[in-house]
This record gives structure tokens, C-alpha cells and sequence, in this order.
């Protein structure tokens, strides 16, 4: 081995790309492979999310439709079963109250709580939640306990 047939170990370049812009006698100087003039061979170009060179974008081009409301109301859903392995795992035993779902990440602290009625309940429980479906209100009374709207 010596110095005209040195060569990195396999794997460790990475990097294959021509050097442009590093002179003439590199074949890639002057316009460094950019060509002439254009937004493209200025420094600092980068295109725009959607553009397409001039031609309407796609995003203008198709009709909108639709209608969002925006006093809509967001529930986090949760259901009879899970209140119930609430009970199973000891996590509660008498009461379900917003600070127990925030506490089991059933909900986060600014999210609006709507209690749903999958599942079956067994335990007795006064559960207090911000809404409550109409099965899931009647099955909690039917286990004796109770649903208390926040």
C-alpha cells in the first residue's frame, strides 16, 4: 500500500455527491450546475408548499365545500366497561368523578367528558361527568348508582 492507491475503509463515505461550484476546472464552477438566471439559481430559493410554477395550484383549483361549525362541542368518550375496570383495578371504588378520569388519563383537564353506554356496569357508582348518553345514565342507576351532570 501506498500513497496512489489509498481508499477509505468500505462503508465509512457516505457522501458521493460532485463538489459544485469550486471553480472551473472542476466542470461544475461558474453557474455551479444551476444554469442561468431563475428563481432556482438564486441563493435562498426554496419552493413553496404547493407551488407549481406559476400554474394555479391544486389547493385553488378544486370547488370547496362544506360547512364547519365552530361551536362544536368535542366529547372524550368514556364507556360503562372502562369505568368498570376503573372498579376491577381499584383505581375507584365509590365515586367516578372528573379528577379520577383526568388521574387514569381518560381525559385531560381540558377536554369535555361524555360518559357512553358500552359495556355492562356492575359496581355502584356515583359517577360526574359533563354529559351522559341516555343508556349509560339508565344502566349506572340500574347498578344503584348515580350520574351527576357537571
Amino acid at each position: 500500500m501506498n500513497l496512489s492507491n489509498l481508499q477509505p475503509a468500505e462503508g465509512s463515505t457516505h457522501n458521493q455527491n460532485k463538489r459544485v461550484g469550486r471553480g472551473e476546472g472542476s466542470g461544475k464552477g461558474g453557474t455551479a450546475a444551476r444554469g442561468h438566471k431563475g428563481a432556482k439559481s438564486r441563493s435562498g430559493y426554496s419552493k413553496k408548499i404547493g407551488f407549481e410554477g406559476g400554474q394555479m395550484p391544486l389547493q385553488r383549483r378544486v370547488p370547496k365545500f362544506g360547512f364547519k361549525n365552530i361551536n362544536r362541542v368535542e366529547y372524550q368518550g368514556v364507556n360503562l366497561d372502562t369505568l368498570q375496570a376503573l372498579v376491577d383495578n381499584g383505581y375507584a371504588t365509590d365515586t367516578v368523578d372528573f379528577a379520577t378520569l383526568v388521574e387514569n388519563r381518560l381525559a385531560t383537564k381540558t377536554e369535555v367528558v361524555k360518559i357512553l353506554g358500552r359495556g355492562e356496569l356492575k359496581a355502584k357508582l356515583k359517577v360526574s361527568a359533563h354529559k351522559f348518553t341516555a343508556t349509560a345514565k339508565a344502566a349506572i342507576e340500574a347498578a344503584g348508582g348515580e350520574a351527576i351532570e357537571l
